[in-house]
């Protein structure tokens, strides 16, 4: 199975945070699972950091440079993925988890988040 991560379980994750519940770190150390992060995720990090730097305590390069060596594979965003944010219901606004929920989707992943409100998205979501 082929899971994407949303960037704060990617940021706990990577920093073994105690904000990682003992179901994510379940879900991510599953040894038949390919982990992915969003190229989104690193923009997402590059862009909110300035205003949350608690939420996002380092660069969006340490970001990816931590996440690949974590053994998390990149998944760029394409034009595809963006044109499927369009068909998305509009229950989730913020623009970062609608593009990654239109990745998950389009690419047949599950989306693996602590965001309660992308659970609605239905079952290519796993909530940690």
């Amino acid at each position: 199975m082929r899971y994407l991560v949303d960037t704060h379980l990617l940021i706990w994750a990577v920093l073994n945070s105690s904000k990682l519940s003992d179901r994510a770190r379940a879900v991510l150390s599953q040894a038949n699972g390919e982990y992915c992060f969003s190229a989104a995720s690193i923009w997402e990090i590059a862009l909110k950091r300035t205003k949350h730097p608690d939420q996002f305590p380092m660069s969006a390069r340490e970001a990816r440079e931590l996440f690949l060596a974590a053994g998390f594979a990149e998944l760029d965003v394409s034009s595809s993925h963006c044109a499927a944010v369009d068909g998305l219901p509009p229950i989730h606004g913020d623009p970062f988890d609608r593009l990654l929920i239109a990745q998950a989707l389009s690419e047949g992943m599950k989306l693996v988040t602590h965001d309660r409100v992308i659970v609605q998205y239905g079952d290519m979501v796993v909530a940690v």
